[in-house]
């Protein structure tokens, strides 16, 4: 066979994306329970984002719904819960606001866990779709019991993911 013919015998292979239709989102509930805030959002990223799945596509929302609840009893490793600091800044001049860990419990204590899962996600549109994904509940009960969440146990993934006092 000359060079001409093999060109004709190899095709190149086309990546099969899968269409708007053909998604089915499931749902999952994680409980936060002794859960270190790094590793948990990891792990719910990589959910939202749809990485778990065999038809992953990183421009489509292709991911599933997270459950979080019990977030009030996250936890950080080490001194970061007093010395971690996050940073906004509101778009004046010498507008930077600076918070600990610690006070953003007090006030909102899902946002330490939001933030963490938003630097997680692509910025833009489609970060912001998949981070609506997500919710988080204080407490045991949440309104998506309808929805008949997979429960994932996150000591069971890797011991690291629990804090033991």
């Amino acid at each position: 066979m000359t060079i001409s013919h093999l060109s004709v015998l190899i095709r190149p292979i086309m990546t099969k994306f899968i269409k708007k239709e053909q998604l089915s989102p499931s749902w999952y509930e994680i409980d936060a329970t002794n859960a270190v805030v790094g590793r948990l959002a990891t792990v719910i990223s990589k959910i939202i984002r749809g990485k778990n799945k065999a038809t992953y596509t990183p421009h489509m929302n292709s991911g599933d719904f997270v459950v979080v609840k019990n977030i009030e009893q996250i936890r950080f490793t080490g001194k970061k819960f007093q010395n971690k600091k996050y940073y906004k800044h509101t778009g004046h001049p010498g507008g930077i606001k600076e918070t600990t860990p610690e006070k953003l419990k007090e006030k909102k204590p899902g946002e330490i866990l939001k933030l963490a899962v938003k630097r997680m996600l692509p910025t833009g549109v489609l970060g912001r779709e998949q981070l609506s994904k997500l919710k988080i509940y204080s407490g045991d009960n949440h309104p998506h019991s309808a929805q008949n969440p997979k429960v994932i146990e996150l000591n069971k993934l890797n011991n690291k993911n629990i804090v033991r006092n």
